[in-house]
This record gives structure tokens, C-alpha cells and sequence, in this order.
């Protein structure tokens, strides 16, 4: 019996679109004099986030993991004085699979030393905006968008509060587990639909969400994670971070990651202790974002799945 499981997915014209637009993003960081460099997508270490797996595999008899992202890498080598620099390449996520996910995709992610997040949010801004030739453009913050579609400010709501919200927006046939599903949740299914045409950049996450990125109180005195979400059309690209520099903060961080994953019945990993090192040594002040590729050629020529500007998916690998 013979089947077509040997031929690319996508087709030979999106192939050829797909280099066009890495040979673009690449003239774009070359005119900025931002360096491109790779760093390892084998590491013995993993990812320490709750929300995102990594896929082990076996180098030498030891265990090793593919790379969620080139983020410590790249910080690293900014910790050794490399400078503006931007990894475009592939990174690999555990059992994300679907019509705009495989678990190995192609990612852009850069950093800007003596940035924050504001001014990078105008660069990825500049990218998106010459790729895909929107001029709409909206920023706005996370309270923002939470009052305007649903009247609630999710930085002083009471659990109780965002639950009801959660059980009046949406039917689901289980209860959220904590603040911070209910607010991934409201966003995902409620507010990434509002955010309409163009492209929306969201600021000042709540402070439970920071991830890597720096804790700030905001004009209000609220803290907040100063870090952005860049979306087109309501379809999320791109995560950015005006970046922690405090390696003792890093490493707490990295523990309650392991104590949350613990308390879940998650994988545990090894945490990078090299980006804490890296860290208390002196990694500039800089901010850093990551773009999904396989995405942006998705809306740059109008797909509608990742298979089609993936030569080889999960299934035919």
C-alpha cells in the first residue's frame, strides 16, 4: 500500500514564502546592527515553567532535554558582553500539537541591552508592521483590556470574584485550579476573541505572571510584570520581558517553579543554576522577546493551519 505520508505537508509556494520571510527578518535585525548567534537546542538542563514541558531524550547515557526556547542561552551570552544579539531557529515544546502548534517549530528571539520593555514593544511593533503590512496598531494594558470587556481589574479581583466571571463567561466541564488559570482562561477564550483586527500589544501583566521578567509597581502603585503580549487578529506571536537581573530573585523563582510542579504532579527538571550564575556576575539590563515563525508566515500568507507552511509536521517526521 502506498500513501503521499513522504511528501512535505506544505506546499512547495509556502516553502518558498517561508525563506523569503527569514531572509527579511534577517535584513531587518542586519540594518539594526543586531547579531545573529546560535546557542545549543540540546542542553542539560530544562525549562523550570509550569506551563510549558520539555521533551527529554537520552546524549551519552545521561538525560538531556531539546530546548523550549534559546533564552538562556542568549542570556548567557549577554552576561559574557556579546550585546544586541537574536537566535532564529528551532525549539522543541512536549505534546503541543494542533492546527497552530508542533511540538518543534521555528522561533525568533532577540534582546536589547539598555532597553525596556516600552521601547522593544515599538520594535516588534516595526517588524510586524512591515511583515505583514498592518498599520493598526493598539497597545493597551492588561487592566485595560479585563475593564473594558469585563469590567473586572484583575490585579485587586478576589479569587472568589474571578471564578464567578470564569463560571459566567464560559461553560467548562471542570473547576480552575487557582488565580492564574482563571485569568489564562478568561484570556484565552474571552479576550484574545475581543481584541479585533490589527495588531493588539498588551502590557502589565499582573504580578503572579511575570515569569523572567521584572516586578514594577505601576503608576497606581500596583505591581506589576512589566512584560507584553504581541497578538495579530487575536492570535498571539510573541512574549516579551523587560528582563530580571537579580540572581537572588532568578533563583527563588526557579524554586517555586519546582515547588509548584511538585505540588501538581508536573515533571521535575534540573533548573539552569548556570543563568543564576550568569546573572550574579552581571547581565546587562536589557529587555528580550520571543516570536513564533511558523505563526507570522501563517497570517503573512493568509494560512489557516501550521501544517501548511511546515514541511514535515509531527506526523510526517
Amino acid at each position: 500500500m502506498t500513501t503521499d505520508l513522504w511528501r512535505p505537508s506544505a506546499t512547495i509556494e509556502a516553502l518558498r514564502h517561508r525563506a523569503a520571510l527569514l531572509a527579511e527578518i534577517r535584513q531587518f535585525f542586519t540594518q539594526r546592527q543586531v547579531l545573529e548567534t546560535e546557542v545549543p537546542v540540546l542542553s542539560r538542563r530544562a525549562t523550570s515553567d509550569p506551563h510549558i514541558e520539555s521533551i527529554p531524550v537520552q546524549c551519552g547515557g545521561d538525560n538531556a532535554y531539546l530546548a523550549t526556547s534559546p533564552e538562556f542561552g542568549l542570556k548567557r551570552l549577554l552576561a559574557a558582553g556579546l550585546g544586541d544579539c537574536y537566535y532564529l531557529g528551532k525549539a522543541f515544546r512536549q505534546g503541543e500539537a494542533g492546527s497552530r502548534h508542533n511540538p518543534e517549530f521555528t522561533m525568533l528571539e532577540w534582546y536589547r541591552c539598555g532597553w525596556d520593555d516600552r521601547r522593544l514593544m515599538k520594535e516588534v511593533a516595526d517588524l510586524l508592521t512591515g511583515i505583514l503590512k498592518i498599520q493598526q496598531v493598539q497597545s493597551l494594558s492588561y487592566r485595560d483590556l479585563f475593564q473594558r470587556e469585563l469590567q473586572l481589574d484583575p490585579h485587586s479581583a478576589s479569587d472568589s470574584d474571578l471564578l464567578r466571571c470564569v463560571e459566567k463567561e464560559m461553560d467548562l466541564a471542570f473547576s480552575p485550579a487557582d488565580r492564574s488559570e482563571c485569568l489564562d482562561l478568561l484570556m484565552s477564550h474571552r479576550l484574545e476573541p475581543a481584541m479585533g483586527e490589527g495588531i493588539t500589544l498588551l502590557y502589565d501583566f499582573p504580578a503572579d505572571q511575570a515569569a523572567l521578567a521584572k516586578v514594577i509597581p505601576d503608576n497606581s502603585g500596583t505591581p506589576v510584570a512589566r512584560r507584553f503580549e504581541a497578538y495579530v487578529g487575536g492570535l498571539e506571536l510573541a512574549n516579551g520581558y523587560w528582563e530580571l537581573t537579580d540572581s537572588a530573585e532568578q533563583l527563588r523563582r526557579f524554586q517555586a517553579d519546582h515547588t509548584y510542579r511538585q505540588k501538581h504532579g508536573l515533571n521535575l527538571y534540573p533548573y539552569e543554576e548556570r543563568l543564576v550564575e550568569a546573572l550574579r556576575m552581571g547581565m546587562p539590563e536589557c529587555a528580550g522577546v520571543a516570536l513564533g515563525i511558523d505563526r507570522l508566515l501563517m497570517l503573512a500568507g493568509g494560512y489557516k493551519t501550521i501544517e501548511e507552511v511546515i514541511a514535515f509536521p509531527i506526523e510526517r517526521a
